[in-house]
């Protein structure tokens, strides 16, 4: 059987985020979903996985809300639950870049559709910059993209102020996996002075999905958060899995590392790891496989 995964994300005022979120996990776990939803003050950004007519339920369920009414989401299908439980979360922020006074309810960017990006970031004028992290642009990116090499979407701002100038780059085009980072970052950027600020409407996994990959200016796969770990071109599912210690990406390359060891270790984490460490890590994959969730990162 396959499941469908469905993510979505809506920047809007919440006042009583905290209110919505038992009965919302009700009506999740009476659908049997999987996945991650995380609620705030400035909105709402999730990722849930289940058959045809659950999706097709919760998703009816968030849009009865009038704020949500016109709350988009993206699919793709997965031959196995891509995550272990469901679960809702009340947070700061939806996506946290730790400026609560960013606000894209107010001003954000201009929205690019995914068959308008290729024109757009192959004008010489225009910057493109990638605003996820390193671990995950190191798999792919698009051509001739910036990369921020953030560790977290917390450094974006200091990338800004020592890269970037209004005065200078005029017209900035900029893209993440679903679209909700490069949305906020766009609001970042408008609040910063700059004019021409533009975002990929969709993310990467709607590029994926609409643009042919003979017509495709994207280069490697796309890091996922969740057990399917990188996708393709046509939203199928990539050659990388997950270092089961700290969650990155890695090839089969990485795997025949000296550093790597499963459950433990990949060449990203092997440097900061302890004997100690390492030791919890190895006791925590054995818990893990013996609870029968052994693709669950530590």
């Amino acid at each position: 059987m396959s499941w469908v995964v469905a993510t979505f994300y809506k920047f809007v005022r919440l006042s009583d985020f905290a209110e919505i979120r038992s009965p919302l996990l009700n009506v999740c776990q009476a659908q049997n979903l999987r996945g991650t939803i995380l609620l705030a003050q400035e909105g709402i950004n999730g990722t849930i996985a289940g058959s045809r007519e659950a999706i097709d339920s919760v998703l009816a369920y968030l849009r009865s809300d009038g704020r949500l009414s016109d709350l988009e989401h993206k699919e793709s299908v997965a031959d196995t639950f891509p995550f272990d439980r469901m679960k809702v979360k009340l947070k700061r922020e939806i996506v946290t870049l730790g400026l609560p006074d960013v606000d894209p309810s107010e001003q954000v960017g201009t929205y690019v559709n995914p068959q308008d990006w290729n024109a757009l970031i192959t004008d010489p004028d225009t910057v493109v910059i990638d605003t996820r992290n390193d671990y995950e642009v190191k798999i792919g990116s698009f051509q001739n993209a910036q990369n921020p090499e953030t560790e977290s979407f917390r450094d974006f701002p200091t990338y800004v102020q020592n890269n970037l100038n209004p005065a200078q780059h005029k017209k900035v085009a900029m893209f993440c996996t679903g679209g909700i980072r490069c949305e906020k970052a766009s609001a970042y950027l408008l609040s910063q002075g700059f004019q021409e600020v533009y975002h990929l409407r969709g993310g990467i996994l709607k590029y994926l999905e609409e643009v042919p990959a003979e017509d495709s200016l994207w280069q490697g796969e796309c890091f996922v958060f969740d057990q399917r770990v990188a996708i393709q071109h046509g939203l199928e599912p990539g050659t990388h899995e997950m270092c089961l210690g700290c969650g990155h990406p890695i090839s089969t390359n990485d795997k025949n590392s000296p550093a790597y060891e499963i459950g433990v270790s990949c060449p990203d984490c092997f440097a900061e790891l302890t004997e100690e460490k390492r030791s919890i890590r190895r006791s925590a994959w054995k818990s893990r496989q013996a609870n029968g969730h052994p693709q669950s990162p530590f």
